[in-house]
């Protein structure tokens, strides 16, 4: 029982962090959207986190450094990369939206993007937290 309020402890942080993320990617598409997609790397990061909470017993290295910086080379490029170019459509960055025929199409595969660039970022943190 312990364990398990350690773990939902240390995975509080990152819930809020992914309900602002989340919130934000809602609120930068709009109705008309691909929200759902777009929500998908954020949620992965979260059960990522749960897993390395749950590995190391309620401890983020408990069971080691490959779990922790793994986690943390997904949430780099996939959360970063997809906030900041929600920001950057947002603010019309560089002209995002108003020199672009179709701006909107951006969100269409830009979770795959994130979720690829993520899965990179994983296996350095994991690979990094293998030689610790």
């Amino acid at each position: 029982m312990a364990a398990a309020r350690l773990t939902l402890f240390r995975l509080l942080p990152v819930l809020f962090v992914a309900a602002g993320a989340m919130t934000y990617i809602a609120w930068v598409e709009g109705d008309d959207g691909f929200i759902a997609r777009n929500l998908l790397p954020v949620a992965l990061l979260v059960l990522l986190a749960l897993v390395t909470l749950l590995k190391g017993g309620g401890s983020w290295t408990g069971a080691g450094w490959r779990w922790p910086l793994g986690t943390l080379g997904f949430a780099i490029p996939a959360l970063g990369l997809t906030l900041y170019l929600h920001y950057g459509f947002a603010a019309d960055l560089d002209g995002m939206v108003s020199d672009a025929p179709y701006p909107r199409q951006l969100f269409r595969f830009l979770p795959a993007y994130t979720t690829v660039a993520g899965a990179i970022g994983f296996a350095i943190g994991w690979i990094a937290g293998r030689n610790v």
